[in-house]
């Protein structure tokens, strides 16, 4: 029992110190010209990658700190499938993060904000959960599909291809 316990004190300890270098990037990040988001990769308890939200300063919208995270953790680990590790962010990751997420196909996420904290400081995703779930036509921004008649040539090649590397 007191092992147990132990283990459990142990681990929730480490949580804590990793959830709170991901606080600390995002403050350092606001010093720096940046927003105020950090994330933090795990490989069995050690950091893998971490990652800033240089959106701003990179003027690139998808240079938020989990994909900056996820990037660096691949090219450290050589490889797309992060499904051994975990993400520590400091905020509820928005929907693109979110999807890179998935893609990158952590474990698990940890975060200390959500994103209504986030929408307080005027960070809102909301609209974009909403816009998902719209009709193409509906949306603020049009998506507009064309049928063309070579629209699967790329999807059968690639089910015909032998030495592709699937994900």
């Amino acid at each position: 029992m007191f092992l147990f316990f132990f283990v459990s004190y142990f681990w929730e300890m480490n949580q804590h110190e990793i959830i709170s270098k991901a606080i600390q990037l995002a403050k350092q990040n606001i010093d720096n010209g940046g927003g105020p988001f950090g994330a933090v990769i795990v490989k069995d308890g050690e950091i893998v990658a971490t990652g800033i939200n240089r959106v701003t300063a990179q003027n690139d919208p998808t240079a938020h700190a989990e994909v900056q995270a996820i990037r660096a953790a691949c090219e450290k680990l050589g490889t797309f499938d992060l499904s051994e590790c975990e993400i520590y962010s400091s905020c509820e990751p928005c929907p693109m993060c979110f999807s890179a997420i998935y893609w990158a196909r952590l474990s698990k996420v940890y975060f200390a904000a959500t994103h209504v904290h986030a929408e307080q400081a005027g960070f809102d995703d909301a609209f974009i959960y909403n816009e998902i779930k719209l009709p193409f036509k509906e949306r603020s921004i049009p998506f507009v599909e064309i049928d063309d008649v070579d629209k699967l040539v790329p999807f059968n090649k690639w089910n015909e291809h032998e030495e592709k590397t699937s994900y």
